[in-house]
């Protein structure tokens, strides 16, 4: 009996409450009579039991509202606050309302005149270009190397080896450009007797044993020396790059003396594709080449010429504190050789406002976009929501550095040093309205973003060319993967060349595959038609100018004498060997001509 008493009791309290909460959301909440009523009839029937002591009214009503019933989360389906009611914006923020100052102009003070650095009144083929990266003292070098390479590691091999002259690795580097453009399955197929498939140039060119021996046997460095490196590995006197230091060298001063960039430059990575085992080999999942060696490469935005490049080599002995995206970029931004004034365009991999002060210290303008949490970077939190309205701006400047958030179809973040953080520009966006519908609307956007998108894709536009037709195969050591990847930098930087040049003369410029196709001709020494183009059988000097009169033929038709720019020197001559094509000096007290035939 007084198990079901007990259970009726607590069975008509729950009812009780139950009728207070609808009365209580009928009314607004607060006391009801009903609670007031059962209140006295408890103290009534419990006359013996002394009261507790009264708690304030205000105490009683949080209880309730919040212990016994917490609020309940809200139903699907109900709108949210209006973008006007969220957190107002930190007070050091500004919107595109506000007016930013125009940060002072550099002055653009380049050590040499931008452009390419050769005689615009000669006609320079595609050979001629070509030479100026693989010039014929490099390749003797390389000669050199490879064949004392191949003295030491073809005993015994199935072949027979002959040493590699100058002409036949000039062949050699024609026979790799023509695989680039004439893409088929195997090397093999280069040299099938196939009716379907055969090709008429490499077989009179070189044979197929000759190529792959080139190829198994090509070597950078002297290998002796190369033995001493490896002797000091694991210590800071150790060279990875070792093997290719000489060639890397060179490549990196003909890039740079043979064009000057202009003012806007960009600063990213390149993946060069390969598993081999370096030590150094890198993967990057948000990348294409996702495995390969990494290399930091300086553009010219305007044509995407390969100004400068480096090579990641792993965590350094003698790496700065700085971090290795600010050193990656001062490796390259130099004012020795380029100048002041110039504009570099970086991602968020290398933006930090140590690297921008840096760079604004010598006279150099920056301009990127920057990661969340890097250090030196304003906090951002509550800048902006996921429901702004696309267009958004919010922006904050500290000197020298003016910090820009816009919202796009999502966050974007930048900074730079050289633009004002909003000027009234606007894009064409395509933007959903409430209905669903979508419509193009005129949006404001920054100025540094504008200037981003337009000067960031100097670097991937140079790997675009480079792509087309690469040199690029499957190879057991990876300083000829990078051999490959140099060739590939001379054949695209060639080609800007010709098309800077075809711009200064007035004249129609080649197409790519055009001027991959002729530099592939001029290499084998074959016209046009395929026939072999027939050769002096003896090295006579001959004048390099066709045309001159009695009073300037001293003067005229003069160019630069190979044999002394091999040793640092500048002399012009009006003489040419026919055989070689080469300008070399022919005087009393300077006979180039014999010491470049010796």
């Amino acid at each position: 009996m007084n198990r079901r008493l007990k259970m009726f009791c607590v069975d008509e309290v729950l009812a009780m409450w139950d009728e207070v909460d609808v009365k209580n959301e009928e009314h607004g909440g607060g006391v009801s009579d009903i609670e007031t009523e059962s209140s006295s009839e408890d103290d009534e029937n419990q006359e013996n039991i002394p009261p507790p002591a009264a708690a304030p009214v205000s105490e009683l009503k949080d209880e309730h509202s919040e212990a016994q019933h917490p609020p309940m989360p809200p139903k699907r389906g109900t709108k949210r606050a209006p973008v006007s009611e969220q957190p107002s914006l930190p007070a050091e923020w500004k919107t595109e309302c506000d007016l930013d100052s125009t940060p002072p102009p550099l002055r653009f003070r380049p050590l040499r005149a931008p452009g390419v650095q050769l005689d615009t009144t000669l006609k320079h083929t595609p050979l001629d270009l070509f030479k100026l990266f693989f010039t014929p003292t490099v390749v003797r070098e390389l000669c050199n190397t490879t064949n004392k390479y191949a003295a030491e590691n073809t005993v015994g091999k199935s072949y027979t080896w002959s040493n590699v002259d100058v002409q036949e690795f000039y062949h050699f580097l024609g026979m790799l450009q023509y695989a680039s453009l004439v893409k088929l399955p195997s090397v093999q197929d280069y040299w099938t007797r196939d009716c379907v498939m055969r090709q008429a140039i490499p077989p009179s060119t070189m044979t197929r044993t000759r190529f792959q021996s080139l190829m198994w046997n090509l070597h950078l460095s002297i290998p002796e020396e190369d033995e001493e490196n490896d002797l000091h590995k694991g210590t800071p006197h150790h060279n990875r790059l070792f093997r290719v230091q000489s060639l890397f060298d060179h490549m990196r001063a003909a890039c740079k003396s043979s064009y000057h960039p202009r003012r806007e430059l960009a600063v990213d990575e390149r993946m060069v594709a390969t598993k081999a085992k370096t030590g150094f080999t890198q993967y990057i999942r948000n990348k294409p080449t996702k495995w390969g060696i990494k290399l930091y490469v300086m553009a010219d935005s305007s044509n995407g010429y390969t100004v400068d490049f480096s090579i990641y080599t792993g965590k350094n002995f003698d790496s700065s504190p700085q971090g290795l995206s600010y050193d990656a970029v001062m490796d390259l931004v130099q004012p020795a050789f380029l100048g002041t004034g110039y504009h570099i365009y970086v991602d968020n991999f290398y933006t930090s406002p140590k690297l921008f002060g840096a760079l604004a210290d010598l006279k150099f303008g920056a301009c990127g976009t920057y990661r969340e949490g890097r250090k030196g970077c304003p906090s951002s939190q509550g800048v902006l929501m996921k429901k702004s309205p696309c267009g958004t701006v919010r922006w904050l400047r500290q000197d020298p550095v003016v910090f820009v958030k816009w919202m796009d179809t999502r966050e974007v973040s930048m900074c730079s040093t050289i633009h004002p953080a909003y000027a009234g520009e606007t894009v064409r966006k395509k933007v959903k309205s409430r209905d669903g519908k979508y419509s193009v609307v005129e949006v404001p956007c920054p100025v540094p973003v504008l200037e981003y998108n337009k000067y960031m894709g100097g670097v991937d536009r140079s790997d675009q060319l480079i792509q087309y037709y690469s040199t690029r195969r499957r190879v057991s050591r990876f300083y000829r993967t990078l051999f490959l990847h140099f060739l590939d930098i001379a054949n695209t930087n060639a080609y800007i060349m010709h098309l800077e040049l075809a711009k200064i003369s007035q004249q129609k410029s080649l197409t790519h595959k055009a001027f991959l196709s002729q530099l592939v001709r001029e290499l084998f020494g074959v016209e046009k038609t395929g026939v072999p183009v027939k050769r002096q059988t003896s090295h006579l000097p001959v004048g390099c100018a066709k045309d001159f009169t009695s009073s300037n033929r001293a003067t005229a038709g003069r160019r630069r004498c190979q044999h002394c720019s091999a040793k640092g020197v500048r002399n012009t001559t009006p003489w040419k060997c026919q055989a070689c094509d080469v300008p070399l000096c022919l005087l009393l007290d300077r006979n180039c001509f014999a010491e470049w035939h010796a």
